[in-house]
C-alpha cells in the first residue's frame, strides 16, 4: 500500500471523529500529520523502512478512535464566556417570562432580531459549540407560522397543514443533518427544549386551539421560568465539560428535570405524560446519534 495513502486514511478517521469546529480540526490534523513524519524520519535513520517506519508510528499513536477521543477532550471544552454565550438563549426566554412580555406580541420583533444576529455571528465564526442552543430558539418563527395557520378558516388550515408539515420537517431534517457533521450532541441540545415547549402547551392549553401568543407559559410562571434556567444551566455545563459521556448524562437529565417540573407543576399532567415527555426526550437525543452513525459509515440517511 502507498504510505501516504495509508498515512491520509488513518488522518481522515482521525479528523470523522474529531467532533470539533472544522478551523480547530485542519490545525489539529495538520500538526498530527507533521508529527507521523518526524517519527517517520527518525526511524528511517534508525534503520527500518519506509513502510516498517510508517507502520511503527502509526501503531505507537494508537487507533485513530483513541486518538480523536482523547485529543477531543483536550480541545473540545470551552471557556466560561462561551459557556455563558451556550446558556443565554434559554436565559433570555427566562426573562422575557419575566417581565410578562409573551402574552403580547412585543417579544416577537425583538427575539428575531437577537438570535438572528447572535446565529450569524456564530456561522460566520466556525459554528462553535454555544452556537447551537440559539439555533433551536432560531426555528421558533417555523414554529409560530404553524401556530398561526390555527386562526386560518377550517378550509385553508387543512389545505396550508398540508403543505405546512412537509415543509418543517424537511426543513428539520436538513439543518438537523447538516450540523450533525460537526457533532451530533450539540445537533440534541439543539433540539433540547423541544419537550419542555410541548410539555407546557399540554399542561397550559385549554382548548385544542393553539395559542400564538404563548401566555400559556406565563399561566405556570415562575415553574415555566425554571424550566428554562434549568436549560441554560445545563447548556453551559456541557460546553465546559470534556467528556462526551458526561455531556450526554447532562442533557438528558436536565431534560427529564425540565419534563419533571412541568407535570409536577400541572394538575392536567401525570406519569402517563411525564413519561411520554421523557421518551419524546430520549428520541430527540438517539435520533442525531443514529444518523451521524450512518452518515459516517456513508448509509442512506
Amino acid at each position: 500500500m502507498d504510505l501516504r495513502t495509508e498515512l491520509n486514511r488513518y488522518l481522515r478517521n482521525v479528523r470523522v471523529n474529531l467532533k470539533l469546529d472544522p478551523a480547530s480540526e485542519t490545525e489539529i490534523i495538520s500538526e498530527l500529520e507533521a508529527h507521523v513524519e518526524d517519527r517517520c524520519q527518525e526511524m528511517r535513520k534508525a534503520g527500518l523502512s519506509d513502510e516498517e517506519a510508517m507502520q511503527s508510528a502509526l501503531r505507537l499513536l494508537g487507533s485513530a478512535k483513541t486518538v480523536a477521543r482523547q485529543i477531543y477532550e483536550t480541545h473540545s471544552q470551552g471557556t466560561w464566556r462561551q459557556a455563558l454565550l451556550a446558556g443565554m438563549p434559554h436565559l433570555f426566554f427566562a426573562a422575557l417570562l419575566a417581565l410578562n412580555w409573551l402574552n403580547g406580541l412585543a417579544w416577537v420583533p425583538v427575539m428575531l432580531v437577537f438570535v438572528a444576529a447572535i446565529v450569524l455571528y456564530g456561522l460566520l465564526h466556525g459554528k462553535p459549540g454555544w452556537l447551537f442552543p440559539w439555533l433551536g430558539y432560531a426555528l421558533l418563527p417555523v414554529v409560530g407560522a404553524g401556530v398561526a395557520l390555527f386562526y386560518l378558516p377550517q378550509g385553508w388550515r387543512l389545505a396550508t397543514l398540508f403543505l405546512y408539515v412537509p415543509l418543517v420537517v424537511w426543513l428539520s431534517c436538513f439543518i438537523a443533518i447538516k450540523f450533525i457533521r460537526r457533532d451530533w450532541v450539540y445537533s440534541a441540545l439543539m433540539l433540547l427544549p423541544v419537550p419542555t415547549f410541548i410539555g407546557w402547551y399540554m399542561a397550559g392549553s385549554e382548548t385544542s386551539t393553539a395559542d400564538l401568543r404563548l401566555g400559556f407559559l406565563q399561566g405556570f410562571a415562575p415553574w415555566t421560568g425554571l424550566t428554562f434556567l434549568l436549560l441554560g444551566a445545563s447548556a453551559a455545563l456541557i460546553v465546559r465539560m470534556k467528556s462526551r459521556a458526561l455531556r450526554i448524562a447532562a442533557m438528558i437529565l436536565s431534560g427529564l428535570a425540565s419534563a419533571a417540573v412541568v407535570a409536577l407543576a400541572s394538575d392536567k399532567l401525570g406519569m402517563a405524560s411525564f413519561l411520554g415527555l421523557a421518551v419524546m426526550l430520549l428520541v430527540l437525543v438517539v435520533a442525531p446519534a443514529l444518523v451521524d452513525w450512518r452518515l459516517s459509515r456513508g448509509l442512506p440517511r
